[in-house]
């Protein structure tokens, strides 16, 4: 009884990692604009601080808030601007 439980057990095992791989999902299709149109949204030279990118102030204070140390919150802003998510600070 012993060895059919193993059995069982086993080929549970092995089952279970080929029925949780599934493929990826297939990328959106892409949008092209026509050569003689402006585009809809021209980006913007500065953008607003409620969206990405934020001031690397903005992320020194929120880190200071959140009680992290000096240090560890400009390791933090710094991977953020490596990211995207916080502009280089002005040095």
């Amino acid at each position: 009884m012993r060895i059919a439980l193993a059995a069982a057990v086993m080929a549970g095992a092995l089952a279970a990692p080929a029925a949780a791989a599934q493929p990826a999902p297939a990328a959106p299709p892409a949008v092209h604009m026509p050569a003689g149109q402006p585009a809809a949204h021209p980006p913007a030279a500065h953008m607003a601080a409620d969206k990405p990118p934020f001031p690397y102030a903005d992320c020194i204070k929120a880190t200071k808030k959140r009680g992290e140390s000096k240090r560890y919150g400009k390791w933090h802003c710094d991977q953020l601007v490596k990211k995207g998510w916080v502009r280089p600070p002005k040095r």
